[in-house]
């Protein structure tokens, strides 16, 4: 099966989508970026490439006449992505002894590092069990949250200094992050899977080798993103997110004439035509004030996770008036704005609008929103941002349709596939 690939890399995150000649998303990957980009790029190839063989899985099921496609899908998922996590594990697990021998370290014992890893394992099967719930995707959240919990129980049962056993974990996830093998081969895994998934019919297993049998060939690829200077591909094969996101959103929403992209490090306001080609667009790229970064410093700051910081804004009743979204001025106000007594709610509603405000502005620079207006980027899955970019839209512009895809993030992704899409059909023409 020939596919298109696009990549978009990310401050915060790396996107991969491939697409087949008929601009039908074949999969998804996504990664968090890290300072080896070659790494990152693979990564998240494999997890598209991933992605599109339970695709295959699932056409394949369909094709066998199986009634309950979904449920069956899932469990071989799940069980999936639990041997990809063991897998994960056992190399966290190396280059922690590694770490431990080559510093000071070894003075915390062989033991404690044993002991921690083979309590994160016992908990995986629970980790990804059916309606489980998982605040991330990532390895480095999964296995960092246990770690840092389980690191408080052995140093008080071994009496060794908690500081330096999390310390093992900082040094070591960076170079599990930076091997893209970490995570097993898509055969070790899924045969892992069906191996223990042993109430599942008979025909999974038949679907999964049908699936596995037909050869993926990448044909053409794109890349783009804050990061695509230093994408390992050729200049020819680099388009700009403006250009992405614009032809990204338009085949998301056909309809489209503004997007609106909050990424982790910049904010894009773009206008295109019918079809999907930019006319105007401004962009705030000087720092990563009123961006996904921001609001994960400010996260960081309040000790909570990302992903929290929309549901608790909603609490809000009265919520405070920021007047700056400085990240470097972020976490003194913060500190000095909840030591006077305001809630967290309110504050954390005062800069969600904030950062909606200094959006609305490059909005107007770009000329304006035209229905349609479609919000693109990881911020966009914030429900106290949507909530604000909807009462502010309604304000100075009136009622127009806001569009969110469920794959929001991988907007500038899709727009780089189709670019590669287009440049195949331009050379066999």
């Amino acid at each position: 099966m020939k596919y298109y690939l696009g990549i978009d890399l990310g401050s915060t995150t790396t996107k991969a989508i491939a697409l087949d000649e008929h601009q039908n998303v074949l999969g998804r990957g996504i990664t968090n970026s890290r300072s080896d980009y070659d790494v990152a790029c693979q990564v998240s190839l494999g997890e598209a490439l991933t992605n599109t063989k339970f695709s295959l899985i699932s056409t394949e099921l369909e094709r066998a006449g199986a009634g309950n496609v979904d449920v069956l899908l899932e469990k071989i998922e799940l069980a999936f992505r639990k041997h990809q996590y063991l897998h994960q594990l056992e190399v966290l697990r190396d280059h922690l002894h590694r770490s431990r021998e080559r510093t000071t370290d070894i003075e915390i014992p062989a033991e404690a590092v044993d002991w921690i890893t083979r309590q994160m394992a016992s908990e995986a099967t629970l980790l990804f069990a059916e309606g489980a719930s998982r605040k991330s995707d990532f390895f480095r959240d999964l296995a960092g949250s246990r770690y840092l919990h389980l690191s408080e129980e052995v140093s008080t049962e071994m009496g060794t200094s908690y500081d330096r056993i999390v310390g093992l974990f900082d040094r070591a996830i960076l170079s599990v992050e930076k091997d893209p093998k970490a995570s097993g081969s898509f055969d070790e895994n899924i045969s892992a899977a069906l191996e223990e998934s042993t109430d599942l019919p008979t025909m999974v297993g038949v679907a999964v080798a049908a699936a596995n049998s037909q050869e993926l060939e990448q044909i053409s690829s794109v890349g783009t993103g804050y990061g695509r200077a230093r994408l390992p591909f050729d200049e020819a094969q680099i388009r700009s997110e403006i250009l992405c996101h614009g032809l990204g959103a338009h085949s998301m929403f056909p309809g489209t004439r503004t997007v609106l992209d909050i990424g982790g490090q910049d904010t894009k306001a773009i206008q295109v035509d019918d079809r999907g080609i930019v006319t105007s667009f401004q962009m705030n790229d000087r720092c990563a004030a009123g961006c996904g970064r921001y609001l994960g410093y400010i996260a960081d700051e309040m000790n909570i996770g990302v992903h929290e910081l929309g549901a608790i804004a909603s609490q809000s009743k009265r919520p405070a008036r920021i007047n700056s979204t400085c990240t470097v001025f972020a976490g003194a106000e913060l500190r000095e704005r909840l030591s006077l007594g305001e809630k967290r709610e309110d504050i954390l509603a005062g800069l969600h609008r904030a950062i909606i405000l200094r959006a609305m502005s490059l909005l107007a620079r770009s000329g304006g929103i035209s229905n349609q207006f479609t919000f693109t980027g990881g911020v966009a899955k914030n429900p106290e941002a949507v909530k604000a970019l909807n009462r502010l839209t309604l304000e100075n512009y009136g009622e127009l349709k806001l569009n969110i895809s469920d794959d929001s993030i991988y907007t500038g992704a899709k727009g780089a596939a189709l670019f590669a899409l287009r440049d195949a059909q331009r050379r066999s023409a």
